[in-house]
């Protein structure tokens, strides 16, 4: 996984953000309101790669109603932040590579990457990973930008004008046109339950099973 731009943000970045930003605050419950209609809920563990500050950790606990989740991510000081602050939900939280999970096979029952694939080096690798780490019948959803014009368009005047933007350039090293996610997640092998766009076509949902 590349460093991304919560390396130099707040390590309570999308707390904060969904507190004081009408925009992002729209965007993440838009997001996760699309998230929790395609979620199981489930007796075993979970994990959440790109957990940043355990923000959207937390909605996934509690959708899926299990009563382990390990988030992961690169940034250190989010990670350390939500072990403060959330570990008493029922939630852990370590510093790790999508690229490189460190846990044994067939671990989780559920694995959740929410707008991170867009970051990494190796989108197919990651997705090998995870059908590594997961059950016999467990489950992943995975989330990206579409890239499609208008998306593009936005993305352009966010980095640009916005001002909280500016710490997302150069941080988006995929794309995901012409439903690339769905290509790259048949050819790892999953089995697709559930495919589809939202918020204007702009993000990408994909639920697979690991069969």
């Amino acid at each position: 996984m590349v460093k991304c731009g919560n390396e130099n943000n707040p390590p309570n970045w999308y707390q904060e953000s969904i507190r004081v930003d009408l925009f992002q605050r729209f965007w993440h419950r838009k997001r996760f309101n699309e998230v929790s209609r395609v979620i199981d809920p489930i007796k075993g563990k979970v994990l959440d790669v790109g957990c940043n500050d355990g923000t959207f950790s937390k909605i996934i606990f509690e959708k899926t109603k299990t009563k382990e989740l390990v988030g992961i991510d690169l940034a250190r000081k989010p990670v350390d932040w939500a072990n403060r602050h959330r570990k008493n939900f029922g939630m852990s939280f370590l510093v790790g590579d999508a690229h490189n999970l460190k846990f044994p096979a067939s671990f989780f029952d559920a694995v959740f990457i929410m707008e991170v694939l867009e970051h990494v080096a190796d989108p197919r690798l990651v997705l090998a990973e995870v059908k590594r780490v997961l059950k016999k019948g467990g489950y992943g959803v995975f989330l990206v930008p579409s890239d499609s014009f208008l998306f593009r368009i936005i993305w352009y005047f966010w980095l640009h004008f916005y001002p909280r933007g500016w710490v997302w350039n150069h941080t988006h090293i995929q794309t995901y046109r012409k439903n690339y996610l769905t290509k790259i997640c048949r050819q790892a092998g999953f089995k697709i339950e559930a495919d589809k766009k939202f918020n204007l076509g702009m993000l990408h949902l994909v639920k697979v099973r690991k069969i």
